[in-house]
């Protein structure tokens, strides 16, 4: 597996296995077969409430620790130093873990300062090996950097071929701040499986088009967390590292990029008021 180095010098696996809106009650069986495909970095979050499933596959699985690279994220409802701080030890006992390998601050949104205070605490006792942030927009990724201690590792952020955060990542890599991709397919918006596109460069080297839709992302040194609950998809998605596109198939993907979410603004108060009720 391709790794990436973090500005902690820690090493991240380039692709790993998202549990996104996956149920509890398929959770663990969906990240026992992404293990036995190949996966080891999983990315869950508290407001997923399926922490505890994939704490119980990765036991279950009987590899080492050692071997997981496992991401978290602090929910807004836990925002603020107090309520993260005991978030992150829920988190730790859900996981059944001793430490979180990435543990992000999951909105921008509620007292996240605070919390990110308390991942910062988090880290320097060692039980986070590197934290970051998710869907933070350059301006408020940008503030955060110069008033914290510990520069973000990480910016979870929606990216995908038709949103491609080139800017962003620019920014982001001012700082050392990896990018890191949800809904990489775009959850199957804008036709996304039957784009002509990249159909017809999948043709070229005889992959998907979700082959290669992950594979321009990982080419951007983005890291990746593809979802699903069938085992031929979790294989399809896994094997992207036997071919490289072209820099002419890079240039005619960097053309579908519209440079806009195809879910939600967080600049609108309504997404706003919503993602703050969420949970509560």
């Amino acid at each position: 597996m391709k790794t990436i180095k973090l500005n902690n010098g820690v090493e991240m696996p380039i692709l790993g296995f998202g549990v996104f809106q996956i149920a509890p009650e398929e959770c663990e069986k969906a990240v026992l077969d992404a293990i036995n495909t190949g996966y080891r970095s999983i990315d869950t979050a508290q407001a997923y409430y399926n922490e505890e499933q994939v704490g119980n596959a990765i036991k279950k699985s009987g590899l080492p620790r050692k071997d997981f690279f496992i991401t978290t994220k602090v929910w807004i409802s836990n925002a603020g130093y107090e309520k993260a701080k005991a978030s992150i030890e829920e988190s730790l006992k859900k996981l059944q873990t001793d430490y979180i390998d990435l543990l992000l601050i999951h909105q921008p949104f509620g007292d996240y300062y605070g919390t990110y205070r308390a991942m910062e605490e988090a880290y320097a006792e060692g039980k986070v090996r590197a934290i970051g942030v998710s869907n933070f927009f350059p301006d408020r990724y940008v503030d955060l950097v110069l008033n914290c201690n510990v520069i973000p590792a990480v910016n979870q952020v929606e990216t995908h071929v038709f949103n491609q955060q080139i800017k962003a990542q620019q920014i982001m890599q001012e700082y050392g701040t990896i990018t890191m991709s949800w809904g990489p397919f775009a959850e199957g918006k804008n036709n996304f499986f039957s784009n002509e596109v990249l159909s017809e460069i999948g043709k070229k080297y005889n992959k998907t088009v979700a082959q290669v839709a992950l594979r321009f992302l990982i080419q951007r040194d983005i890291v990746v967390i593809p979802k699903s609950v069938h085992i031929n998809r979790m294989k399809e998605n896994f094997d992207v590292f036997d071919f490289e596109l072209s820099a002419d198939n890079m240039a005619e993907i960097a053309k579908l990029d519209k440079g806009e979410s195809l879910f939600l603004s967080h600049y609108d108060p309504e997404t706003v008021k919503y993602l703050n009720s969420y949970g509560k």
